[in-house]
Order: C-alpha cells, then sequence, then structure tokens
C-alpha cells in the first residue's frame, strides 16, 4: 500500500516565530465569522447598539474639554477648538485600547472552543485587531466630520497634506502595539489570573502618559515649572512614549498641532516591530500546553 501524502499536518511542534500566513488565508472565512460575531453581539439587547461606537468618544471628549481645557486650563493652540483636539487623540487612542484589552484574554475568552476544534490560535487576537479596526473606521468619520465643521469656523488648524500618507501607518503602528501587548498579557493571564483585572486599570493610566489629552510640549513644560524634582523622570517616559509619538504626530498631521519627528515615528515603529514578535513568540509557546493551566 502506497503513502498517502497528506494536504495538512497538525502539529505542536512550531517555528519560534511562526506567523503562516497561507494557513491563516486558508481559514479567512473562519476570521470574517469571528469579526461579524464581534461587531454584533458586542451590543446585542442594547437599547442604543452601534450607537455607542459614537457616544463613548463624545462624552469622552466633553470630559476632557471641561476638566483640562477648562478647570486645569491646558492651552491647545489659538487656532484649534479643545473639544476638536481632544476628540483627535481619544480616536486614535482607542483603537489601541480596543486592541489591547480585546487581544488580552484571548485564551481565558475563548477556551471552549480552542480545546474542541483546531484552527491557528492567532487567529482570534488577529480578529479582535480587525474588528476594532472596523470601529475605529466609525469613529474617524465622526472626527473628520467635526473636523469639517470647525474647520468652517477656523478653529480646526491646517491638514498636513504633504505628510498625511503617514495615517496607515500610524493605525497600523497602533494595531501591532495593541496586538503584541495583547498576546502576552494573554500569554500570562492562563497562570496569573490577576492580570485581567489590572488591564482596564493599567490602560486608563497609560492614557495619562500618552498624550492623549494634552500637547507633549506643554505637559513636559507644566511638569517642569511645578513638578522640577520628578521632571527628569516623568518627562522622558513622556517624550519617549511610543503610544505618545503615535497621538502626537496623529494631531499634527490633521491639526497642524505639535511637531512632527522622523525620530520619534521610527523609534514607535521600531518598538512596535519588537512587541509584536515577542508577543507572537509568547503567544505560540503558550498556545501549546495552556489548556492545562486555564
Amino acid at each position: 500500500m502506497k503513502d498517502e501524502q497528506w494536504l495538512y499536518t497538525i502539529s505542536s511542534k512550531k517555528k519560534l516565530i511562526d506567523l503562516n500566513f497561507k494557513e491563516i488565508w486558508r481559514y479567512r472565512d473562519l476570521v470574517l465569522l469571528f469579526v461579524k460575531r464581534d461587531v454584533i453581539t458586542l451590543y446585542k439587547q442594547t437599547v442604543l447598539g452601534p450607537l455607542w461606537y459614537l457616544i463613548q468618544p463624545l462624552i469622552t471628549s466633553v470630559i476632557f474639554t471641561v476638566i483640562f481645557n477648562g478647570i486645569a486650563e491646558i492651552k491647545v493652540g489659538e487656532s484649534i477648538n479643545p473639544f476638536l483636539f481632544n476628540l483627535a487623540g481619544i480616536t486614535i487612542w482607542n483603537y489601541f485600547s480596543e486592541c489591547l484589552k480585546g487581544t488580552s484574554d484571548a485564551f481565558k475568552k475563548n477556551q471552549g472552543i480552542f480545546s474542541k476544534v483546531y484552527f491557528p490560535r492567532v487567529i482570534m487576537p488577529l480578529t479582535t485587531v480587525i474588528s476594532a479596526l472596523l470601529k475605529f473606521g466609525i469613529q474617524f468619520l465622526i472626527f473628520i466630520g467635526f473636523y469639517i465643521y470647525f474647520s468652517l469656523n477656523g478653529e480646526a488648524g491646517t491638514l498636513a497634506l504633504a505628510d498625511i500618507w503617514l495615517f496607515p501607518i500610524l493605525v497600523i503602528l497602533m494595531g501591532m502595539l495593541g496586538l503584541g501587548l495583547g498576546m502576552i498579557i494573554s500569554s500570562m493571564t492562563t497562570k496569573y489570573r490577576d492580570l485581567t483585572f489590572l488591564v482596564s486599570f493599567g490602560v486608563q493610566l497609560l492614557m495619562y502618559i500618552s498624550a492623549v489629552m494634552y500637547p507633549i510640549g506643554v505637559a513636559t513644560e507644566k511638569i517642569s515649572n511645578n513638578f522640577p524634582k520628578i521632571a527628569g523622570i516623568i518627562n522622558p517616559i513622556i517624550e519617549n512614549n511610543p503610544l505618545a509619538g503615535v497621538v502626537e504626530t496623529f494631531r499634527y498631521l490633521f491639526l497642524s498641532q505639535g511637531s512632527f519627528s522622523t525620530s520619534r515615528v521610527l523609534i514607535t515603529m521600531s518598538v512596535s516591530i519588537v512587541i509584536a514578535l515577542i508577543g507572537l513568540i509568547i503567544f505560540n509557546k503558550t498556545e501549546k500546553s495552556f489548556i492545562d493551566t486555564v
């Protein structure tokens, strides 16, 4: 009897860095099914449904405008409306936040299906990133709508058309950072469940050092003037935070607010790639035995 050649081989032995695009493409229908599930079931049986995509960034922008620009008197530029400034930061930040929180519990949330049927496990975090991208698209359209409105009133700054090609790169970097960090946390939560409770809290803290609600230059100046003893510690963290670099560059592109730094973008790109690779390595290693520990 002649040996038959198998079409597909399922094995626990994988390379250290294994992102089999060919296999993922073979399961593309499953990816689309999971994306549809994430989008539809998230707000199922809610009164407002998908309108929450719009309500959350708008309410957050209003609160930030009142607290940081009204009470704290943080200046964002004479030709920029504070609400639009905050909406820009929140729009790009929400994509990272959704990617991170959605992938950080991939193993725990899907342990039932993981234990019953085989498919490339990395599909689940990738699905989250794609679903979050759809939500980002909706929120970005809302931002564009407000941008046009404030632009007609002369309160939207200037669009940096020469550098607008950086926009898709910024979105990809945010997705890579969220995906990489999420896969690392998801792998660790199979043994340390406490991390699940720390993710939401950690994301909130991370937002405050990522220039979401203030310009980097204004923040570092205020810290240096009011807290000189810790300025040498806090300011470098804010200035070199890759997330802050993406937020600042995003506002520079659409509002001409802040400064554009090639070195900052390159640093963010390097950090994003490294974190994504580390997350993939840890994720691939964990998926072999996670079912025994969850």
